[in-house]
Formats: structure tokens, C-alpha cells, sequence
């Protein structure tokens, strides 16, 4: 008999039932994160879920040129990022790029991505990897926020160095991350969800001078 496929409105159902039951690697910090953020000098949250996929694929190859038509571009360069929408792809390598999208983009939640990426590539030589699981995101944002991150940062963050819309893989806190520049003041860092809570409480401890209220 064949398989009937599921109404739109029980899919719904069934992706809600999925995000519902995820825990963000960092869910504990939420409330810590709120209280330690001032609007106007520095604040963080966690933005969980969001879908990331890991792609390899040689420059210039028939995979990879397949693999940009899914992404909007693939970047050529250290530190380039490059997007389509909402969907935005940062250079880590040579041949390698991680893709990062919104959550409902995600397989589980009835998004098509990370199926079209493996079909992009075919049986080429390469890699689709769903990341998703893999590591968090944190926004840290205000005038302050370069100098929270310097406090642990080797990387040259002066803008004139590290400009908006670049990415690089980096340190922070001795902590293994993607430091990803999306504004003039905004950054988004992409730790592994098991140094999650070690970086979002090193982060709340730098930015504890600034985000605190003048004393009179």
C-alpha cells in the first residue's frame, strides 16, 4: 500500500513537537545573559538551533559550482563570507565552508537545505555534513562588544583589520570558535555545544566591567 503523505498541518505538528524538545547547549545562561547585558554598551544572547552544515568540495569543481547554485556563492578567500537571504556561507579552508541558515531549515523541522546540498553534490568527491548539533551561536552586540572579545582574542578585531561581513577561525578564551563579524558592532561566535557554557560564562565575566551601571 502506498504512503500517504503528511498534511501540511501535521507536520507542522511534528516539527513544533521537535523543536520543542531540544535543549540549547546554553539554556542555563539565559536568564545570567539577560541580567548581564546593558543596551547601549554590550549585551549577549544565545541564538539556538540555528542550521549549520559543513560542506567540502575542491574550487572550481563541478561539485562546488552545483553546491554555490544551492547557497547563493561559495567564498573564495580566508575570512569571506558570502549569502543568499538568509542562508550565508563562511570560508574555513580551501575547500571547505560551513553553512549557516535559519532553524526552520533544518531537515527535522520539514526544511529541504541540507537534502538539496546532498543532492548538489551527488557522488562527487566532497562532503554535506549536518553541524546543527555540532555547536551554538552566541550575539554579542554594543560598542563594547570588541573590547569584551579582545580580552581573549588574538585575532586584530579594529575594524580597520576585521571588517563586517567576515569570519574567521580563531580562540577566544583558549576556546576553539568561529568568529563571524555581521555588523559594526555586532558578532556572532560559534562555539562547540560542549564549551558552550565555559565560553557564555567568560563572556558574561568580560563583560562585566562594561555592562555594569555607572556608580554615582
Amino acid at each position: 500500500m502506498a504512503e500517504t503523505a503528511a498534511s501540511p498541518a501535521a507536520a507542522k505538528t511534528s516539527a513544533d513537537k521537535n523543536l520543542a524538545a531540544r535543549i540549547s547547549p546554553a539554556r542555563q545562561l539565559a536568564e545570567a545573559f539577560a541580567a548581564g547585558s546593558l543596551a547601549g554598551a554590550v549585551e549577549i544572547a544565545e541564538l539556538p538551533f540555528l542550521t549549520m552544515v559543513g560542506l567540502r568540495a575542491d574550487a572550481g569543481s563541478e561539485a562546488a559550482t552545483r553546491l554555490a547554485g544551492v547557497t547563493g556563492g561559495l567564498p573564495a578567500q580566508c575570512g569571506g563570507v558570502v549569502g543568499n537571504g538568509d542562508t550565508s556561507v563562511l570560508w574555513l579552508g580551501p575547500s571547505e565552508f560551513l553553512v549557516v541558515a535559519p532553524t526552520e531549515a533544518h531537515e527535522s523541522l520539514g526544511g529541504d537545505l541540507i537534502q538539496a546540498l546532498r543532492d548538489a553534490l551527488g557522488g562527487d568527491a566532497g562532503q554535506v555534513v549536518d553541524l546543527s548539533a555540532n555547536r551554538t551561536t552566541f550575539e554579542l552586540t554594543g560598542p563594547r562588544a570588541r573590547a569584551v572579545l579582545e580580552k581573549g582574542c588574538s585575532l586584530d578585531l579594529h575594524p580597520r583589520v576585521f571588517k563586517a561581513g567576515t569570519a574567521f577561525s580563531t580562540e577566544i578564551a583558549n576556546i576553539p570558535a568561529v568568529l563571524w563579524k555581521t555588523g559594526e558592532e555586532s558578532f556572532r561566535i560559534f562555539p562547540r555545544a560542549s564549551f558552550a557554557e565555559f565560553l557564555g560564562r567568560w563572556l558574561l565575566d568580560a563583560m562585566r566591567e562594561y555592562a555594569s551601571p555607572e556608580v554615582p
